[in-house]
């Protein structure tokens, strides 16, 4: 059986390496956790391409990742497509409120890009605004 004394440099590694992992994962490749409090605005939205145009409509999409997460506005964007039947892209967003939405969606790139869905996709945007829960800021 280690002794405690021996055993005391073991825990304070164990705690520093458990402090070095949380506050790794405060921010990880711009996802801000400690700025996502409670109540902070969520969105689940989908767009399906119509028949033939999955790849113009990836394409068009794409470009949104790198603007949209440059917003300081945004704390969290993922662009997904659904494995099982591409060109159905799946989009999770999070902002600090409404207002903060609201002013992405007035951006001329976003604009711009919801211009080209009668083209590119079938019917428009499917949103789901949520909440987020039981987060209190990382």
């Amino acid at each position: 059986m280690m002794s405690l004394k021996r055993m005391i440099p073991v825990l304070a590694a164990a705690a520093s390496l458990v402090g070095a992992v949380s506050a790794a994962a405060e921010e990880r490749d711009g996802v801000r956790y400690r700025a996502i409090s409670d109540g902070a605005y969520s969105i689940v939205a989908e767009v399906r391409a119509k028949p033939g145009k999955e790849r113009a409509l990836r394409e068009a999409t794409l470009p949104l990742v790198a603007l949209v997460r440059s917003d300081p506005k945004n704390l969290v964007y993922f662009l997904q497509e659904d494995r099982a039947t591409p060109g159905r892209f799946v989009f999770y967003e999070v902002f600090a409120n409404r207002a903060d939405f609201d002013a992405h969606n007035a951006m001329p790139y976003v604009q711009k890009w919801f211009g080209l869905l009668p083209e590119l996709a079938e019917g428009g945007v499917v949103v789901r605004r949520l909440e987020i829960l039981g987060h209190s800021g990382g």
